[in-house]
């Protein structure tokens, strides 16, 4: 039987909907562990990034990030300064940053559940600017860091409606690659994530194991 353009118009949003409802994110979730909106051809383009390696990659480089480097900083009730041991944790990764010219960062601002939503959003996303700011000054290029998404006080560590540090925080991830990075047009991931690893491994050993210390006197 045709099928008649009430009953289509139907199908198709019948379709959109269950697609909508399959798309649901946990809110629980840390900051940047879903894309913040899907936009037209993202599909297809997570699709092709998955089958060139970068998805992959990305992933791979954010997982040795979170372990070798703390990703996160806190501050004071309604304070965007940075201390003594926030600074001292953005010099590692800044260390880490400089290491990978290839690649992208992306800082999350987040506060605590005290003070209405508009200003935590407004305080969360200057907390980041202030993290991609010191970041600048360590001689990162901005343009490799974005201060664009604050979660105010919708993701909090600490679920309490009371003032708490551990909420009052920045976390500090990788977004992806530069585009027109040499290694990366040629779709060499791999050498960007274990770089590091290859030097280490090709530098002289002594004879008790240590690298890059032949050479060296007293």
């Amino acid at each position: 039987m045709a099928m008649t353009p009430t009953k289509s118009l139907l199908t198709a949003g019948s379709v959109i909907a269950l697609v909508a409802a399959c798309d649901q994110t946990d809110l629980s979730r840390e900051a940047g562990v879903y894309p913040d909106q899907v936009e037209f051809g993202a599909a297809t383009a997570n699709n092709m990034a998955f089958h060139t390696g970068e998805k992959q990659y990305v992933i791979d480089l954010a997982q040795r990030f979170s372990r070798e480097v703390p990703d996160m900083v806190n501050f004071a009730f309604n304070s965007t300064a940075l201390d003594s041991e926030a600074r001292t944790i953005l010099l590692k990764q800044a260390n880490f940053i400089r290491q990978f010219p290839e690649v992208r960062f992306r800082v999350y601002g987040h506060t605590d559940l005290v003070g209405s939503s508009a200003y935590n959003q407004r305080l969360g996303l200057r907390r980041a600017q202030a993290v991609v700011n010191f970041l600048v000054s360590q001689g990162i290029s901005r343009s490799r860091l974005e201060a664009m998404v604050s979660y105010g006080e919708t993701r909090p560590v600490i679920d309490t409606p009371n003032r708490e540090r551990r909420n009052r925080r920045t976390v500090t991830e990788v977004s992806g690659f530069v585009a027109d990075a040499p290694l990366i047009l040629n779709g060499k991931y791999a050498e960007v994530i274990f770089r590091e690893y290859v030097d280490s491994a090709s530098r002289p050993h002594d004879a008790d194991g240590t690298a890059g210390l032949t050479g060296l006197t007293d």
